[in-house]
């Protein structure tokens, strides 16, 4: 039996998150639940977005499935999901964005796996807005490197280290050669970000030197999207920066027919997260007709992660027969199933 922390999340989540239990439960991984809440709607009941007892359960337990949560933007707490990556160091952001039968596409043949740094970038949350008080010491700075800044300024400071460069890279190596893929891509903005992406490119390729059998290259940011629109099946791993990587991996995405499409996981040493990659679609909360494969999928991911390989297999196969067959699929796959609707049908598949 396996004890697994279970946070149905805020908007859509709960919905989505009763129909990936029955899934779950169809396929016959021993899983026990340990749910805890966290997200914009429980402040009210906690104070805080995410409680203390959300953290205490992931940590003794070692793996978790979240739905997802609500962010708010340009106000309020920061982000829920950025502060369990960083709180519990789960340094590796892994999204796979895989092309299905049935899904309709101007592409065919996607099969892209992101892998992001997680903890560092403009994502650690090292900002701050500059007050009038300030202003004399910004126009120092400004002298001083040789750059203008303007006195009335928000400034973000983007860190980026050798180690945890080092780290996510003999990760997405190591990834590459346990699921028998044949190319790592590296992206940066090394060309402009010298010193901070020049430092991540810098140590990928040190890395790199010791995976001879897995061909490397280097992409910069820019480019790498317009391939991915114009020729995505040149690419395998795709490993990035924090930034970089989530909006990289919503480009991919859109590839295979949307967010609702596409499971993500985060590892971190002891500790592994499963999520979708899309939001909580708030104003689709209550409503019963989201798309539940993203996060199913990650419950996929979340079997390999516990060895349940075979498990894991049946389950994708009952996902890819009930999309390719448009039966039973959300609005979002052209069909007018509910999210439990759909659920069920996957259920079946797997013969529950």
């Amino acid at each position: 039996m396996y004890t697994v922390t279970l946070i149905p999340g805020d908007g859509t989540g709960p919905e989505i998150t009763e129909v990936v239990k029955k899934v779950v439960t169809a396929t016959n991984v021993p899983i026990q639940w340990e749910t805890v809440e966290a997200g914009e709607e429980v402040v009210g009941k906690y104070g805080t977005p995410l409680p203390k007892d959300v953290l205490f359960s992931i940590k003794k337990n070692k793996v978790a499935l979240k739905g997802p949560i609500t962010t708010p933007v340009g106000y309020g707490f920061r982000s829920v999901n950025v502060s369990l990556r960083q709180e519990l160091d789960l340094f590796a952001c892994v999204r796979l964005c895989k092309l299905y039968p049935g899904v309709k596409s101007q592409y065919k043949d996607i099969d892209l796996v992101i892998i992001r740094e997680n903890t560092e970038d403009l994502y650690c949350g090292v900002e701050f807005a500059v007050d009038s008080t300030e202003a004399k010491e910004i126009v120092t700075l400004s002298k001083r490197i040789g750059k203008k800044i303007n006195p009335h300024s928000a400034i973000s400071i983007k860190p980026i280290s050798r180690e945890a460069s080092e780290r996510i890279t003999k990760f997405a190596f190591e990834y590459a050669s346990k699921y028998n893929r044949k190319k790592v891509t590296v992206v940066t903005k090394a060309n402009i970000m010298k010193y901070t992406d020049g430092l991540f490119l810098e140590t990928a390729r040190e890395v790199a030197k010791n995976y001879q059998n897995i061909e490397y290259e280097e992409k910069l940011v820019d480019n790498i999207c317009m391939q991915l629109v114009q020729k995505p099946q040149l690419y395998d791993v795709l490993l990035l920066p924090n930034l970089y990587g989530d909006i990289v991996s919503d480009l991919c995405a859109g590839l295979i027919g949307g967010l609702g499409l596409a499971p993500g996981a985060n590892f971190g040493e002891t500790i592994a997260l499963f999520e979708p990659v899309h939001g909580s679609a708030p104003k689709y909360k209550g409503l019963n007709k989201v798309n539940p494969t993203a996060m199913i999928l990650s419950a996929k991911l979340m079997f390999e992660y516990l060895g349940e390989f075979e498990k894991a297999q049946k389950l994708e196969k009952a996902v890819a027969l009930v999309i390719a067959e448009g039966r039973k699929v959300t609005y979002d796959l052209g069909g007018n199933a509910t999210t439990e609707e759909m659920g069920n049908e996957i259920v079946r598949k797997l013969g529950g």
